[in-house]
């Protein structure tokens, strides 16, 4: 909730965009360039942002829209695939992955860290951060060479594009006093939360001395705070959702579960009947409009019955927690971001769904893959 408050400075401020329009003027002279600085400026501001609607929708869309109107590629009128289309659905794809790599990247996450406390299970950011961190990259680098490859824009070649990002970086002019608090505030919760072990400051210490400084020197206002609806909303959802989580574990229905599913998977080896578990879990996502709505369904029990097969205990919550956000690369509903992207029109169904669906094969290799060697050197199984 407090991170929903910090990441309102980033639109606030301006700082968002000036760092999308410096990543813009540094890879924007290709069309794939411009695809890369999109996710890019995703990842720069996901472990601030909670809200992936909020990065996608408040900070990328409108930057990716304003590049390809340059190009005149406009939905409805036959040009979407001059530029907007490829750049529609490689932002997409970054910030789906980019959720993945924090526990401060999406409002699920801290959710299904809940969850796994509930059984045992607990996760850091650091933690979290850390196993993310070599097969999230990868992603980042594959997947939009992969959508380049399989629909490619028509324009290639984007001088204009630099120029254009100076262009704006010229009428933000120097950074504002507002914008180096913000980014000062930035710096100092990424500190705090990499050293919360050593230094025995709590997570959630840190993201309110976060907002405090912001709120001290009137980057942020009461009025701001008051107005952040993402933020009251996670408040109210998550209280009652992780409340019913631990009754159900309490009275007995998590362990049942566990216990029953996990019989199915007798004599499989805790690998395959991970594995197994994962996959089903990953592709469920099809039934869901929510990431949400996918951890309180799912988490709990899945988790559940990973630990009864003998699946290390933090690699099987881990694991879940990053398929959850993953899996959300497959629709055009399956999370927030989606259909803010979707609902432009750049972008035809029949396309995201086939381009989503490759995605989430690329993204099972890489994850499970060079995911599983990185895990194994952090020692996670």
């Amino acid at each position: 909730v407090l991170a929903f408050y910090i990441s309102r400075g980033f639109n606030k401020t301006g700082l968002g965009s000036r760092i999308a329009y410096h990543f813009m003027a540094l890879l924007g002279k290709k069309s794939l360039g411009l695809g890369y600085g999109l996710v890019a400026t995703a990842l720069v501001l996901a472990p601030a942002i909670p809200s992936n609607t909020a990065r996608a929708g408040g900070v990328v869309f409108p930057i990716l829209r304003s590049v390809a109107e340059v190009y005149g590629s406009r939905p409805g009128d036959g040009t979407a695939k001059r530029m907007g289309a490829f750049l529609t659905v490689a932002a997409f794809q970054g910030t789906v992955i980019t959720g993945a790599m924090f526990l401060t990247g999406m409002a699920a996450n801290p959710l299904a860290v809940e969850l796994a406390g509930a059984q045992g299970v607990e996760i850091s950011w650091v933690g979290w951060a850390v196993a993310a961190l070599v097969p999230g990259i990868l992603s980042l680098i594959l997947v939009p060479w992969v959508i380049y490859r399989l629909f490619p824009p028509e324009i290639l070649e984007t001088p204009e594009a630099t120029d254009l990002a100076r262009q704006h970086l010229k009428e933000l002019g120097p950074m504002s006093r507002a914008e180096w608090v913000m980014l000062a505030a930035f710096v100092l919760l990424l500190v705090l939360w990499i050293l919360a072990g050593p230094l025995g400051v709590h997570v959630t210490t840190t993201a309110l001395l976060g907002l405090v400084l912001l709120l001290i020197t009137g980057v942020l206002t009461w009025s701001d705070v008051l107005s952040e609806k993402g933020a009251w909303d996670t408040l109210v959802w998550f209280s009652a959702l992780v409340m019913m989580a631990s009754f159900l574990t309490e009275l007995g229905l998590i362990p049942w579960f566990s216990e029953t599913v996990g019989l199915w998977f007798g004599g499989v080896g805790w690998v395959g009947a991970f594995l197994g578990l994962s996959l089903i879990f990953f592709y469920s996502h099809y039934f869901f409009a929510s990431n949400t709505a996918h951890v309180s369904a799912m988490y709990a029990p899945f988790l559940g019955v990973a630990l009864a097969v003998g699946a290390p205990p933090l690699l099987a919550a881990l694991t879940l927690t990053f398929f959850n956000n993953l899996s959300s690369s497959m629709t055009h509903y399956s999370t927030g971001p989606a259909p803010v992207l979707f609902g432009a029109g750049y972008v035809e169904v029949g396309d995201w769904w086939r381009l989503g669906l490759v995605v989430s094969f690329v993204n099972l290799a890489v994850w499970l893959g060079v995911g599983g060697v990185w895990w194994r050197v952090l020692g996670l199984w």
